[in-house]
C-alpha cells in the first residue's frame, strides 16, 4: 500500500473553456479509514460536461466545487481496507467520489456493484447515471410513441445513444445529430438509427432535419443546445414534447447564451418543453436500472466507451469532451483490478 496518494483540485475558476493550468496536481497522505469508513482505490473515473458547471461559482443544481479541493464524480473503487460491516476487501463500490488514485469513504456513500452481470465500467455508463438520465428524460417527458419522428442532438454520446435506442425500441423513426462522419456511421449502422445528420458538414441544420424529418418532429431530446436546438424547435408537431438533458454549446460561453425565443414556437405547437437532471427520478432508480438491464441482456441496447488510461490524463479525457472527442461514455481507467 503506497504511502501518497494523488489527486487533482480545482486551481482556479475557468474563463470560458477550462484550461489545463485550471487543475491541480497534489500527493496527500493514504489515511487509515475510521469506523463505518472504506479506504478505496479508484479504478474507473467519468468525466462528463455537467461538471463544468460545477467549476463556475454560480447557482445551479448541486453545489460548485471549492478551490484548492478536490474535483468529484462518479466513480468505481475497489475496497482496500474496510471499517464497515457492509463492505469487504476486495468489494467494488460505486458513488461519487474525489479525483484520487485512493481516497476514504462513508459507508453510507458508496454501494456495491457486481462485476458478474455486467463489465465494472457499464456502472459509470448504460447501467448507471447515464442510461438513467437517457431514460427517464425519454420515457418520462419524451414518451415517444410507434411511428413518431425523435430527433436526438448530441447522439454519439454516452446519453444520446441510449436515448436513441430506446426510442427505436419504442418503434420511432429516429434520427440522430452528430460531429462526424465517423459518428453519422455508428448510428445508423451499429446502433440503427433511422438517419443521422453530421451537422459539421451538412451546411443549413434546419434544411438538413427538414430533409430527414418529413413529417416533423414529434420528439426532439436536446443535449446541445444553440444552433442545432433551435432549428430543431422550429419543426416541432403540435403536442410535441422536448426533455432538456443539456446545454453543451453554451457550457464555455462567456458572453451568455443568446439565441431564439421558444414561446411563440411552444405556443404554436402546444409542446412540451422540460429540463430535468438525472436526480430527480432518484426514487425510481431501480425501476430504470431493471429495465435498461433487461434490454442490455436481450441485446436490444448497445454501448460504446472512450477509455482513456492513466490518472493524469483525467483533465485531458475532460477537456475532450467539448471538442466531441469520445465516442460513447468517456471513462478514464485509473488502475487494475486486483
Amino acid at each position: 500500500m503506497p504511502k501518497q496518494s494523488k489527486r487533482i483540485s480545482l486551481a482556479s475558476r475557468p474563463h470560458g473553456k477550462p484550461e489545463r493550468n485550471d487543475f491541480q496536481y497534489e500527493d496527500v497522505p493514504v489515511p487509515e479509514p475510521a469506523n463505518n469508513q472504506v479506504l478505496l482505490k479508484t479504478i474507473y473515473l467519468s468525466v462528463d460536461p455537467y461538471m463544468r458547471g460545477r467549476m463556475s461559482n454560480a447557482k445551479s443544481y448541486v453545489e460548485p466545487f471549492q478551490l484548492g479541493e478536490p474535483i468529484e464524480g462518479g466513480a468505481i473503487s475497489q475496497v482496500v481496507k474496510s471499517n464497515s460491516s457492509r463492505f469487504s476487501e476486495g468489494d467494488y463500490v460505486i458513488g461519487i467520489l474525489p479525483w484520487q488514485e485512493y481516497c476514504i469513504a462513508s459507508e453510507k456513500e458508496v454501494r456495491k456493484v457486481d462485476p458478474s452481470l455486467a463489465p465494472l465500467s457499464s456502472y459509470l455508463g448504460i447501467l448507471g447515471m447515464t442510461g438513467l438520465t437517457a431514460y427517464f428524460g425519454l420515457m418520462d417527458i419524451g414518451q415517444p410513441k410507434e411511428g413518431e419522428t425523435v430527433v436526438i442532438s448530441g447522439a454519439a454520446g454516452a446519453v444520446g445513444s441510449a436515448a436513441g435506442q430506446i426510442a427505436k425500441i419504442k418503434g420511432a423513426y429516429v434520427v440522430g445529430i452528430a460531429g462526424s462522419d465517423e459518428k453519422v456511421e455508428y448510428l445508423t449502422e451499429k446502433l440503427g438509427f433511422d438517419k443521422a445528420i453530421n451537422y459539421k458538414t451538412c451546411g443549413n441544420i434546419r434544411d438538413a432535419l427538414k430533409e430527414t424529418c418529413p413529417d416533423g418532429i414529434d420528439v426532439y431530446f436536446e443535449n446541445v443546445g444553440g444552433e442545432i436546438g433551435d432549428a430543431a424547435l422550429s419543426l416541432l408537431n403540435k403536442f410535441a414534447r422536448v426533455p432538456v438533458c443539456g446545454a453543451i454549446s453554451a457550457y464555455n460561453s462567456t458572453e451568455g447564451d443568446i439565441g431564439n425565443r421558444v414561446q411563440t414556437v411552444l405556443i404554436k405547437s402546444s409542446a412540451l418543453m422540460k429540463g430535468y437532471v438525472v436526480n430527480d427520478y432518484a426514487d425510481r432508480f431501480k425501476e430504470g436500472a431493471s429495465q435498461l438491464g433487461q434490454w442490455l441482456s436481450e441485446g436490444r441496447l448497445s454501448y460504446e466507451e472512450t477509455i482513456t488510461e492513466g490518472f493524469d490524463n483525467i483533465p485531458e479525457a475532460f477537456l475532450g469532451l467539448f471538442q466531441g472527442n469520445n465516442l460513447g461514455k468517456q471513462l478514464v481507467k485509473v488502475s487494475d483490478t486486483e
